[in-house]
């Protein structure tokens, strides 16, 4: 196992005929409704991916709408082996920094993506819930939330989370552990489901552009006040 020190290293790994476009319609399979994408709720220029061999790239396939994702570039590869670390946050709500002032409650329900049917395949993929303060060697200590499996296909997979366990999501980090066998590890894009309700408070202000739920405007019951006494009201 190498111990990510891959700033000085020059690491070109070439996946030659991963061209996944082979003239299938897949645009029925996993078809998510439109409601249900989470991506506008996604703070992109604040995503981190730790042990990528292009920078930025892990923010470019998250940035890919569910239109772009059988698009081979961008590509997510990692660079001194085959782990990769990606922090994932929501958005604030403007002209705040701090996650009591989000403009609404996020619910993760699965996580979208789409690898390949080769070696470089991510196989294990831990999920962390509100923790922003992973790397390589802490997240090996820490337990994750949930751990999924991957599986080695070219297909946009969705896999399913506890959803008791991702309820007012402020952040995600994903750790792609190991894969089937290759050097590196790759992903051609990532995508999140769920559903945002939005919260009636004042000064009301617009953040998106769709509602994702009748309900936007409905105050969770104790919210609320869970948020005040955050802010020491």
């Amino acid at each position: 196992m190498s111990h990510h020190q891959h700033d000085d290293h020059d690491h070109h790994h070439h996946h030659g005929g991963h061209d996944h476009h082979d003239g299938h319609d897949h645009s029925d399979e996993t078809q998510p409704a439109l409601q249900s994408l989470i991506y506008k709720q996604i703070e992109f220029d604040k995503i981190r991916t730790l042990n990528e061999r292009d920078r930025d790239s892990g923010r470019s396939i998250v940035e890919k709408t569910w239109q772009q994702r059988l698009d081979a570039d961008p590509e997510l590869v990692s660079d001194a082996d085959e782990q990769l670390i990606m922090f994932v946050p929501k958005r604030l709500a403007a002209q705040t920094q701090v996650p009591s002032s989000f403009a609404g409650v996020l619910k993760l329900h699965s996580i979208l993506l789409r690898t390949s049917d080769s070696s470089s395949s991510p196989l294990t993929l831990k999920i962390y819930h509100n923790r922003d303060d992973l790397d390589f060697s802490s997240a090996a200590d820490v337990s994750p939330t949930q751990t999924l499996q991957v599986s080695q296909t070219n297909e946009v997979q969705e896999l399913p989370v506890k959803r008791a366990s991702f309820g007012n999501v402020y952040s995600l980090t994903l750790f792609v552990e190991d894969n089937y066998g290759d050097d590196v590890s790759s992903l051609y894009w990532l995508g999140f489901k769920g559903d945002f309700t939005e919260l009636n408070r004042e000064p009301v202000e617009v953040l998106y552009e769709k509602a994702a739920n009748p309900k936007d405007h409905e105050l969770i019951a104790g919210l609320g006040d869970k948020n005040a006494s955050r802010q020491g009201m």
